[in-house]
């Protein structure tokens, strides 16, 4: 086993404690036993976590972040799976320009595409609220899902594909038993990157939320312009742990459904 240089083995280090040190600092201030936001913690108490379900601004916010967060993730993959087929397919005779359209909302700052998104969709269009944010979240991480799923179609053999219809499988059938399978990770990864984004979205959700409302994210900074507590920190603790679980049943999910397959 070749030995680790001791110059690379400490940035390496450092890096890690660069990306592990703000997790650390905000768990330790969502378990303080002080009315303020302070690190290190001075008590160790889970009462600010019992704080945050007591928040009925909070417990909404949840619910309806997650279900936006799962629907516009859904709803980007139904568009974006057959678009990077497309995309990878029939590369050859597509225009040059237009796998770079798929990019726009990632290229264009999330400010002007959530206040087009306003003037278009939710005003132009006049969808309620909840369809508007919908409509907004597929079209911000739809990018994410083009771009991973495309990159492993872009390994994939499709002569594989086509022998499949040659033996007499219906195209749309090779298609969820050998395309799909053989792109998995890009799937699932894509789903987990595309649910990071949208849950933690502010700026294209801000243009969107109305009335009776909102995100979770919004709901985080109007609590800060008001208060200064260890809430905030308990709330980022729950987001930390909503993407690690999804992550853990999307990855086996996913993986079961496709080696029954």
């Amino acid at each position: 086993m070749a030995r680790v240089h001791p110059v690379l083995g400490a940035f390496a280090v450092l890096v890690f404690a660069l990306l592990l040190a703000p997790l650390v600092i905000i768990i330790g201030a969502s378990v303080s036993d002080t009315t303020f936001l302070t690190f290190p913690p001075q008590g160790l108490t889970l009462h600010w976590f019992e704080r945050l379900f007591e928040i009925a601004a909070f417990r909404r916010t949840m619910i309806t972040s997650f279900l936006l967060a799962v629907g516009g993730t859904g709803l980007s993959l139904l568009i974006g799976i057959p678009a990077a087929y497309a995309l990878a397919r029939w590369r050859g005779g597509l225009p040059a320009f237009l796998p770079n359209v798929f990019v726009l909302p990632v290229l264009i700052p999330e400010i002007v595409l959530g206040f087009s998104l306003m003037k278009s969709v939710a005003t132009g269009l006049g969808l309620p609220i909840i369809a508007a944010l919908l409509v907004g979240h597929a079209v911000l991480v739809l990018p994410y899902c083009v771009r991973v799923v495309g990159a492993s179609l872009n390994q994939f053999d499709f002569s594989i594909e086509e022998a499949a219809v040659s033996l007499g499988c219906p195209r749309w059938r090779a298609f969820f038993s050998v395309v799909l399978p053989n792109v998995r990770a890009g799937v699932i990864a894509a789903f987990i990157l595309a649910f990071i984004t949208s849950i933690n979205d502010v700026s294209v959700s801000i243009f969107l939320t109305g009335p009776g409302v909102s995100t979770l994210p919004i709901q985080i900074l109007a609590h800060m312009e008001q208060f200064f507590d260890p809430v905030i920190a308990s709330v980022s603790v729950l987001l930390m742990l909503v993407t690690v679980g999804v992550m853990a049943i999307v990855e086996f999910t996913l993986g079961l459904t496709f080696l029954t397959k």
